[in-house]
């Protein structure tokens, strides 16, 4: 008896690990921007495919994280962020767990065309290559601009969204794109800012390893207050009303307060507040920009 709930508890446990290869947390604001794009994009679209394009860049999206787990899991074991994660623990077999990513990227690329449609796949197809050969492989081990250029793969989910109704993309779908690109750098430079010894360690060179925290802190300011005028173009190009632009407003200006701070003060938990905070500042813009488009 005891041996098969011993055996039953490594079952849960190794579901568990293929879970956490995936990336939860992050899949969580991946999903609900790509929700977003697809409930504010004009037209019509059935809920049951709209439930499978949902599923499908959840699939797309886990897949990336796990090839990125399987590719960096050595750096993971220098890192006190990552060492604890199941690949760098030998909880689960690479070659298991590269399979598993890999089965999915393909699934969920060939259901998006197969039961969506095939502008939709192509984009869900981009942003799984562009995760894992630009960023994960090129960019993020070569250059301190890796988290910049590598936002792209994290910005492509609206316009999934928006291409699941329409079958196409459109100016104000890349609009969405392009804040949550503008929004990437402040974002995980924050992050950075008090994850720098484990950066240093891993000899990942990010911003704040190789020009130092005050430099980080200037571009952290200046993507932020560029972003800020770009969450208005929505209001500007007559896709949204009022109520989005007072949201994008206030949360802008408290996004540029933190940013401020983190400029002026060298205490580590201004960064680590402002990392809080565009969590919650990305989630609550775009759902003001849904509640814009379903009031007015």
């Amino acid at each position: 008896m005891k041996s098969e709930a011993h055996t039953l508890k490594a079952q849960i446990n190794e579901v568990k690990d293929y879970i956490s290869l995936l990336k939860p947390r992050v899949m969580s604001l991946v999903v609900f921007t790509g929700l977003c794009g697809m409930l504010v994009a004009p037209g019509h679209i059935h809920p049951l495919v709209a439930f499978i394009s949902i599923l499908c860049i959840t699939i797309g999206s886990g897949a990336s994280g796990a090839i990125n787990m399987w590719y960096e899991r050595e750096l993971d074991k220098k890192m006190l962020r990552t060492q604890n994660r199941a690949l760098p623990q030998g909880r689960l077999d690479p070659k298991n767990a590269i399979d598993f990513a890999g089965f999915l990227a393909f699934a969920s690329v060939f259901i998006m065309a197969f039961a969506v449609n095939v502008m939709a796949a192509f984009l869900l197809l981009c942003a799984i290559l562009f995760y894992v050969f630009i960023y994960t492989i090129w960019l993020k081990p070569r250059t301190p601009q890796n988290i910049v250029i590598g936002g792209a793969a994290g910005a492509f989910p609206p316009l999934i969204g928006w291409a699941s109704v329409t079958g196409d993309v459109s100016v104000n779908s890349f609009v969405l794109f392009l804040i949550i690109f503008l929004w990437t750098p402040p974002h995980f430079w924050a992050l950075s800012l008090f994850r720098n010894e484990d950066y240093k360690r891993a000899g990942i060179p990010m911003m704040p390893v190789i020009h130092g925290p005050a430099e980080t802190k200037k571009q952290m300011l200046i993507y932020t207050i560029i972003l800020f005028l770009v969450t208005l173009l929505p209001f500007f190009f007559h896709s949204s009303s009022y109520i989005y632009l007072a949201a994008a407003t206030v949360l802008g200006l408290k996004f540029l307060h933190h940013a401020v701070k983190v400029f002026k003060d060298p205490a580590e938990i201004n960064a680590k507040k402002m990392f809080g905070f565009s969590i919650i500042y990305l989630f609550a813009l775009f759902f003001s920009l849904v509640i814009d488009h379903f009031v007015l």
